[in-house]
């Protein structure tokens, strides 16, 4: 039986406490998992050249939601995966904080380092989050999201 559970945060939070957790509360007793793999995204001090203070990210709660799940539901037909865990900043990040956590357990590496690499491109791709930079000049700009498979 498969697990999920997807966090919006408005504030910071430690990745490893927020997984650990996650493992000890959702997944007591269970001794199927052979492989974790996680990724964590982290707020850099700079983006198209430019120096950035601050930025802010912009989502409509049961949209965002609604997609992750839908993206995780995605990941589970394609992978033999067993928890998933998904957390995502919202609102005022600073360099350095970190903005999302993909956490994948599964019986074998493969599908857990696959299913996190495919949740978290999905994420950047299809997840409804609009982000707008301040730049340490004092201005502002939205950023588009990119559409490469890479950032």
């Amino acid at each position: 039986m498969t697990s999920r559970k997807v966090i919006i945060k408005k504030s910071t939070f430690d990745p490893w406490q927020e997984q650990e957790a996650y493992q000890a509360q959702s997944m007591q007793g269970q001794t199927s998992y052979g492989a974790t793999a996680s990724f964590i995204g982290t707020m850099r001090h700079f983006n198209e050249g430019d120096e950035v203070a601050a930025m802010e990210l912009e989502h409509y709660p049961k949209m965002t939601e609604k997609q992750l799940n839908l993206i995780i539901v995605t990941a589970e037909k394609k992978w033999l995966i067993q928890n998933t865990l998904i957390i995502h900043r919202v609102g005022k990040i600073l360099p350095g904080e970190p903005i999302m956590l993909v956490a994948v357990w599964s019986a074998h590496r493969a599908a857990a380092f696959d299913a996190c690499r495919y949740l978290m491109e999905e994420l950047k791709h299809r997840a409804p989050f609009w982000k707008k930079e301040q730049l340490v000049t004092g201005d502002s700009r939205w950023v588009e999201k990119n559409t490469d498979g890479y950032e």
